[in-house]
């Protein structure tokens, strides 16, 4: 059996026009702060992460800090946590946990719980991708694009390879 071609639903062009928009909303929302940590979940949320660090250096005051989260998606109940810092670092901050796409919230649920042992300023969550299939209580606040798809249909995102580049719907 023949396996259909992906479809480009966003160019590189377009993903970096939608990260440059998440980080002057990013910006908005926390023009007040001093610093701020962007937490990417391990993969492309994490160069999502990076490439929203670079767009906010570029309009915003504050300091930026990246933090990598990494835990094993494919769990089914609460897998260990882990960030390449320590949790007493985001005390009284600002975290953004940031991953590519927001299907059913569960990753994202999952990633927020090393925030949610020390008292942080505010917790946010940014994704390119909202699918919009919650079955966990997590909306992104910093959505780059929504996309109603059907339970079958898989969303691709490469950022790591600039040749390819871009969110393909399989």
């Amino acid at each position: 059996m023949k396996t259909a071609q992906p479809t480009l639903i966003l160019n590189a062009e377009q993903i970096r026009q939608k990260i440059r928009r998440i980080a002057f909303q990013i910006y908005e929302n926390n023009f007040e702060e001093t610093d701020l940590f962007l937490a990417g979940v391990a993969g492309e949320g994490y160069m999502l992460a990076q490439a929203l660090a670079q767009a906010l250096k570029l309009i915003a005051p504050f300091s930026v800090e990246l933090i990598q989260i990494d835990l094993d998606k494919t769990q089914l109940s609460q897998p260990v946590v882990q960030t390449d810092r320590p949790t007493s670092a985001f005390t009284d901050k600002v975290v953004i946990v940031i991953d590519d796409v927001l299907y059913t919230g569960r990753t994202l649920a999952f990633s927020l719980q090393p925030f949610l042992s020390v008292p942080v300023r505010k917790l946010q969550v940014a994704v390119l991708i909202d699918r919009n299939y919650p079955r966990y209580p997590v909306a992104a606040d910093y959505k780059g694009y929504e996309l109603s798809t059907t339970l079958t249909e898989h969303v691709d995102v490469v950022l790591s390879n600039s040749s390819d580049m871009g969110v393909y719907l399989r």
